[in-house]
C-alpha cells in the first residue's frame, strides 16, 4: 500500500484525496504547541531554590511564618482543614490562594477588604494571589445567610458592576505594590505572581454535561440539605431554588479550575463563607477523582491538598454585617463614599476597636502599632491611632498622595472637603490608576450621538479625547478600546459575552457599526489607557434634553452662545431693553461683577440664571465677556470702522490708477492713428510675403 493510502486509512479519509488536500487535512489536525523559553525555566528553578531556603529558615526559627502573622494580627476565624497541615504546606510550597467577589453592587465596600488583606499579605510574602470576579455566579446570587432570594440583576447592571469592580481591584493591587515597597517587601520579578480573573471566562465555554458527569453525579443531597443555611431558608424563608442549591457547587468548580490551571490550593473568605469553602473542598476532590484520562489525573498527596480559612466578619457598631442589602455599606468608590468620608469613618471608630483594626487593615509592623497605641493612650482625645488607621486605609485604596491630602483636610488645615474630580483623560500629566479613581465611570449620552456620529466624536463626548481630532488620532493608532469580542470587525462584532469584560481596539468604522457594541441596546464601554474607563448609558434625545446636561462637542452648545442666551434671559426677566446700548453695557458690566464673586460669595442671581456648566472660572468668564459680549457702539466698533476706511481708500486709489492708465492707453492709440505712415520698401514686402 502506498504511503498516501496508509495515511488516508489512518485518518479515516477517502483514498481519493489528492496530495494537496491530504496535506491540508493533516495540517488542520495537527495540535498546536507552545514552546517554553529557557529563561522562564531558569526563573522557575531560581524561585524553587529561594523558596527552599526560606522554608529552612522558617523551620529553624530564623524567619517568620505567614500563618503566625495571620494569627497574631487576628485574621484566622474558622479553618477548613487542620492547622498543622496548612502551616506545613505553606512552609514547603509556594501555593496559590484566592478570594472571590460576586459583583452584586457597583462597588466594593469596606467589608470586602478583610479577606483581601489576608490575600495581600500572602502576595507580599511570595505566594500566588488571585482575585476572582463572579461574572457567572452573580447571575444566580449567593443564598448564604439569606431568608429571601436575591432580586435578579439585569445584564446591563451586571456589566456595569463587573467593569467598576474590575478597575477598583486593579487600582488597589497597584497600591498594594507601593505599600509593599514602603514597608520593605522587595518584589521578586517574575517570581511573585498575581491575577485578576472572571469566572465567566471558563463557564461560558464549559459543557453542562461535563459538570453533571464529573461533579453532580458524585454529590449527595443529604449533606447539602443538612447545611444550616439551606435549612433556615427552607423553614423560615421563601424556599430554596435549584439555582441557589447549586451555587456552592459552582463555587467549587471555580476552585477546581484555579487549582488545576494556576495551582490555587487555598480559599479565603468572610466568616459567612465557611460552608461554601467546605463544600468547595468536597467538590474539588470529587472532580479530581473523576478525571477520565489517567494521564491528566492529578495526585491526591499532601502537596496537592486544598485548604481554606475565614476571616472575622466586619460589622457596624450595632453588630450588623456591612453590605448593600443592609444599607450600611462604606463603599470604596469615590462617587459613592468619598475618600474624605471613608477617612472619617475610620476616625470615628471606638478606642476599643482601633488596635485590632490597625492589625487587620494596615501593613504596619506590630512594633509600630504598639508605638501608635502608646501615643494614643497618652491623649485619647487627639485620636492619633484612628488618624493613623484612616490614613493607611485611604492610602491603600486611593494612594499616598490622596491620603495625605485627606488627612490634612480632616486635621483642619483646609476649611472643607474638596475631592478633586477628573472630568477627562489627563493629557498634561501621567494618567495614574489613583487619578482614575476620581474619574466617574458611568455617564449618559444621547442616542443621536451614539447611533449617528463617528466613534471619534463619541470619544470626545465621553471625556476620553481632547477633541474630535484627538479622537481621530486615537482611532488611527488604535489607542482606545471598546467592550466587544476581540478580533472581530466592527461590522460583524457580536459584542461581549454575557458576564465577561473583553475589549477590542477602536478603529474608524462607520457610525452605524457602533450599535453592534451596545449591551442590551443601551450600554457602551470605552477605555483609554489601562485605567480610564467610561460606561456610557445611551438615553433618548428627549431624556437628554430634559436633563439639561451637555457633552463636549454637542452641536449648538458653544459656551459663548450659551452665555449670551443666559444673559438675554436674565435681561428679559429684569425688563431691560437689549436694544438700548447703555443698558446693554450695564448688563454686561453686571455679569462680569457676578463672575468676580466666583469662589467667594456666589450670587444667587448667578446660580439662578446661569447653569452650573457655565459657571466657569471668573478669569475665563471675563475674557469671554470682554471679547465676545463687550459693549458695541451704535456706529460699529472703532477697529472695524478704521479697517473699512482703509480698504475704501485703497480701492479708490486702485480705481483712479486704472482710469488714468486707460486714458493714457486710449490717447496713445489715437495718436498712432492720426500720424501718417511711410510706404514699405521692396525688401520689407519680400520679407512679409515670405513670412505669410
Amino acid at each position: 500500500m502506498s504511503s498516501s493510502a496508509i495515511l488516508s486509512a489512518a485518518r479515516g479519509s477517502p483514498s481519493t484525496l489528492c496530495r494537496r488536500c491530504l496535506i491540508r487535512s493533516l495540517a488542520a489536525r495537527r495540535q498546536q504547541t507552545r514552546s517554553i523559553a529557557t529563561t522562564f525555566l531558569e526563573k522557575q528553578e531560581e524561585a524553587r531554590k529561594i523558596w527552599e531556603e526560606k522554608a529552612e529558615q522558617i523551620k529553624a526559627g530564623k524567619a517568620p511564618h505567614i500563618w503566625d502573622t495571620f494569627k497574631e494580627r487576628g485574621f484566622i476565624k474558622d479553618i477548613a482543614g487542620t492547622e498543622d497541615q496548612i502551616k506545613e504546606l505553606m512552609r514547603v510550597k509556594r501555593i496559590g490562594a484566592y478570594v472571590g467577589i460576586d459583583p452584586t453592587a457597583p462597588s466594593l465596600h469596606v467589608g470586602h477588604l478583610l479577606p483581601l488583606m489576608a490575600l495581600f499579605w500572602m502576595y507580599l510574602n511570595g505566594f500566588r494571589a488571585v482575585t476572582v470576579i463572579g461574572g457567572a455566579t452573580v447571575k444566580i446570587g449567593d443564598p448564604t445567610g439569606r431568608l429571601q432570594s436575591r432580586d435578579p440583576l439585569s445584564r446591563t447592571d451586571i456589566t456595569m458592576n463587573i467593569t467598576k469592580i474590575h478597575y477598583q481591584l486593579k487600582r488597589i493591587w497597584t497600591n498594594v505594590e507601593q505599600q509593599g515597597e514602603r514597608f520593605g517587601y522587595k518584589k521578586q520579578t517574575r517570581i511573585w505572581s498575581r491575577a485578576l480573573v472572571n469566572n465567566s471566562m471558563w463557564y461560558n465555554n464549559l459543557s453542562f454535561i461535563e459538570v453533571v458527569s464529573r461533579l453532580f453525579k458524585g454529590m449527595r443531597l443529604g449533606p447539602m440539605l443538612s447545611r444550616e443555611t439551606v435549612k433556615r431558608k427552607m423553614e423560615e424563608g421563601d424556599g430554596m431554588g435549584l439555582d441557589e442549591f447549586v451555587y456552592p457547587l459552582m463555587q467549587g468548580w471555580d476552585w477546581w479550575y484555579l487549582f488545576s490551571k494556576q495551582g490555587v490550593q487555598m480559599q479565603i473568605g468572610g466568616s459567612d463563607q465557611y460552608g461554601n469553602i467546605v463544600s468547595g473542598i468536597d467538590c474539588v476532590k470529587r472532580i479530581r477523582d473523576s478525571e477520565p484520562n489517567p494521564l491528566e489525573k492529578m495526585p491526591s498527596d499532601f502537596l496537592h491538598s486544598i485548604f481554606g480559612f475565614t476571616v472575622p466578619l466586619l460589622t457596624d457598631p450595632s453588630g450588623a454585617k456591612f453590605g448593600k442589602s443592609a444599607g450600611n455599606a462604606i463603599w470604596l468608590d469615590q462617587f459613592m463614599t468619598s475618600s474624605f468620608d471613608l477617612y472619617g469613618y475610620f476616625v470615628r471608630r471606638p478606642d476599643n476597636d482601633v488596635e485590632g483594626l490597625l492589625k487587620l487593615f494596615t501593613f504596619l509592623p506590630l512594633e509600630e502599632i504598639s508605638k501608635v497605641m502608646e501615643k494614643q493612650n497618652e491623649d485619647p482625645s487627639k485620636r492619633h491611632a484612628q488618624h493613623t488607621l484612616a490614613y493607611e486605609v485611604v492610602a491603600l485604596i486611593y494612594g499616598l498622595k490622596e491620603a495625605t491630602d485627606v488627612q490634612a483636610r480632616h486635621r483642619g488645615m483646609y476649611a472643607k472637603p474638596g475631592d478633586k474630580l477628573v472630568t477627562s483623560y489627563p493629557s498634561n500629566e501621567p494618567p495614574t490608576a489613583n487619578m482614575a479613581a476620581n474619574f466617574q465611570i458611568d455617564v449618559k449620552l444621547p442616542a443621536s450621538l451614539i447611533l449617528g456620529k463617528s466613534i471619534s466624536r463619541i470619544l470626545f463626548a465621553a471625556g476620553l479625547a481632547d477633541s474630535v481630532s484627538d479622537g481621530n488620532r486615537l482611532t488611527q493608532h488604535q489607542g482606545a478600546y471598546i467592550g466587544g469580542s476581540p478580533g472581530q470587525a466592527a461590522s460583524i462584532n457580536k459584542g461581549m459575552d454575557y458576564g465577561e469584560l473583553t475589549f477590542t481596539p477602536i478603529k474608524n468604522w462607520f457610525p452605524q457599526d457602533t450599535k453592534n457594541f451596545l449591551i442590551e441596546g443601551k450600554l457602551l464601554i470605552l477605555r483609554r489607557g489601562k485605567h480610564f474607563v467610561r460606561v456610557v448609558e445611551m438615553v433618548s434625545d428627549e431624556e437628554w434634553a430634559a436633563s439639561g446636561q451637555m457633552y463636549p462637542g454637542e452641536p449648538g452648545t458653544g459656551r459663548v452662545r450659551l452665555l449670551k442666551e443666559a444673559l438675554t434671559k436674565a435681561a428679559q426677566e429684569q425688563n431691560l431693553g437689549l436694544q438700548n446700548p447703555v443698558l446693554k453695557k450695564k448688563l454686561l458690566d453686571g455679569a462680569i461683577s457676578l463672575y468676580s464673586l466666583k469662589g467667594k460669595a456666589i450670587s444667587k442671581e448667578l446660580e439662578k440664571h446661569i447653569p452650573e456648566s457655565l459657571q466657569i472660572d471668573n478669569n475665563r468668564a471675563k475674557q469671554i465677556l470682554d471679547k465676545s459680549l463687550r459693549y458695541v457702539p451704535e456706529n460699529g466698533p472703532r477697529a472695524t470702522k478704521v479697517k473699512t476706511e482703509i480698504i475704501d481708500e485703497v480701492l479708490e486709489r486702485a480705481r483712479e490708477t486704472l482710469e488714468r492708465r486707460e486714458a493714457e492707453e486710449a490717447a496713445r492709440i489715437q495718436k498712432l492713428k492720426d500720424t501718417p505712415q511711410p510706404a514699405p520698401s521692396i525688401s520689407k514686402i519680400r520679407i512679409i510675403r515670405h513670412l505669410t
